[in-house]
């Protein structure tokens, strides 16, 4: 790679760290070129980028954003290296978690990730990752706990309305009966006046 290369893929890596707040750090090594091609035509249906790149320069395109923020990935540049982008903390993970169990293997294995400002480091953070909820997740959730009280006190008015319905219906009834005696009283203090 001449030097302009290397500035050029530099300079896309830096494009990439920027454009997303998250991405995982795999090792795609021992991958035939077949299962390479099917983890990248996954990554390309769910919205991933999916980059391999040489180790020293993801870490200059790193330190040239902010050695302080990416300093703790930096453990684990080594290997094969593939990056993997995306807009949500937790896509990727799902798709190394149905790549491994439809190619029956535990490659590739994840190195690191970055989400948000957070890193997890190693292979066993990848069940976490998968489980982690994305922004929409949490805002239905949270719109759902707000509705489940107003749900509430919308019942609470119906039953009242509906047991209100029941009393003003009985109402008439009510007068009928007081009614009745007050017809028959007439009748009584007729005969009295005879």
């Amino acid at each position: 790679m001449t030097p302009a290369q290397k500035t050029e893929a530099i300079e896309i890596l830096k494009e990439k760290f920027s454009q997303y707040d998250n991405f995982y750090i795999t090792n795609t090594e021992s991958l035939s070129v077949e299962q390479v091609s099917n983890l990248r035509r996954s990554c390309f249906e769910k919205n991933v980028e999916m980059k391999v790149a040489k180790n020293t320069l993801i870490k200059k395109a790193l330190e040239s954003l902010n050695d302080e923020k990416y300093a703790g990935i930096y453990d684990a540049l080594h290997g094969v290296t593939a990056l993997m982008f995306s807009d949500s903390p937790k896509e990727p993970a799902v798709i190394l978690s149905a790549f491994r169990t439809a190619s029956k293997g535990e490659k590739p294995v994840l190195k690191a990730a970055f989400i948000g400002e957070d890193i997890f480091m190693g292979d066993d953070q990848l069940t976490n990752l998968k489980n982690i909820k994305t922004k929409n997740e949490l805002i239905g959730e949270v719109i759902g706990l707000l509705q489940s009280p107003a749900k509430r006190v919308l019942a609470a008015l119906l039953h009242h309305h509906e047991q209100g319905g029941a009393i003003a219906e009985a109402t008439p009834a009510a007068d009928a009966a007081t009614e009745t005696p007050a017809a028959d009283a007439p009748a009584t203090d007729a005969p009295a006046a005879e």
